[in-house]
């Protein structure tokens, strides 16, 4: 012990430029520590986003405006209303938008059957995306014009915010993990059905074609993917573009052709040019049609407006 005690005894100064070497070291390492942190910021932020759409918390999204104007129903200035209305018309903008990316997933069979998670509500991000969704829907108001206090015009942002965060993430997972949940048996179903509907939906193909080519696509899909109202009926309308002209061709075909007079009737009190009646032969390459009523002739022209009545013969 007498040789460490005789050292630090003699060289205690040291302590001093060690502990500026230590204090060198630790702001290194913080600053790698700090480093390290930007580098997994995005896959944080992805995490805190996920957690919070589950969890059906409140989640700022950069792509909405800030509540930074006055109420519209503040005394005064009629900068402010117009303030607000600019604000409900961008968040209108984006309700509308994600609103249009979802019914994509919803009314198109194609991603339907590409993306199954994003319209099945057993999934969890799916159900808070859902859920999130009706919310902002009900927080809508009626109209940009539309007289909200601060704390709605917030509440209605958060919604919306929530809505986008809530489709972003539900979309990501969907897309992540595609036909994964299903077995091999129901995939090779989903790639059955998939390429039927290429066929179901090819205008060439005969009405004949299509029309099983789309039964052909619902029995694959049954028990596996429900259908909404909505995708079936634009299914139909897609399968069925052609048979409304095809049917409407086949009854002209059908149907005998109907002849159309070109002869102009003839004034009442002239005699025909020929035909039935007169004792002229009819033109050539004429039909022939009824003879048009031809009055009685008087003898002597009458007055304007007299009507003669043949005598009756005794």
């Amino acid at each position: 012990m007498e040789p460490i005690l005789d050292f630090l005894r003699d060289y205690w100064w040291l302590a001093f430029p060690f502990i500026g070497v230590m204090s060198g070291v630790g702001s290194a390492w913080e600053r790698a520590a700090r480093r390290r942190h930007r580098r997994r910021l995005e896959v944080l932020h992805a995490k805190a986003e996920l957690k919070a759409a589950a969890r059906g918390q409140t989640v700022a999204a950069a792509s909405l405006p800030p509540v930074t104007a006055p109420t519209a129903t503040t005394m005064g200035a009629p900068a402010a209303r117009e303030t607000q209305a600019t604000q409900l018309e961008r968040l209108f903008a984006t309700h509308d938008a994600v609103t249009a990316r979802w019914l994509e997933y919803e009314l198109d069979v194609a991603k339907i059957i590409a993306f199954p998670a994003m319209s099945d509500g057993r999934q969890p991000l799916t159900a808070a995306f859902l859920r999130a969704k009706r919310i902002a829907d009900g927080l809508r108001p009626a109209s940009p014009k539309a007289r909200l206090t601060r704390d709605q015009l917030t509440e209605y942002r958060n919604a919306v915010a929530d809505f986008e965060v809530a489709f972003d993430v539900a979309e990501r997972d969907a897309r992540r993990i595609k036909d994964s949940s299903f077995t091999e048996g129901e995939r090779k179903r989903l790639e059955t059905a998939k390429q039927l509907l290429t066929v179901a939906i090819d205008q060439a193909a005969t009405p004949a074609e299509r029309q099983l080519a789309y039964r052909r696509v619902r029995e694959e899909l049954d028990g596996l993917i429900s259908l909404s109202d909505g995708a079936i009926e634009v299914l139909e309308t897609r399968v069925a573009l052609e048979l409304p002209a095809s049917a409407t061709s086949a009854q002209a075909t059908d149907a005998p052709p109907r002849r159309i007079s070109t002869t102009p009737p003839a004034a009442p009190g002239a005699r025909p040019a020929g035909g039935a009646g007169t004792g002229v032969p009819p033109a050539a390459g004429s039909s022939p049609s009824a003879p048009w009523p031809v009055p009685a002739r008087p003898t002597t022209d009458p007055a304007p407006g007299r009507v003669v009545r043949p005598k009756p013969h005794s």
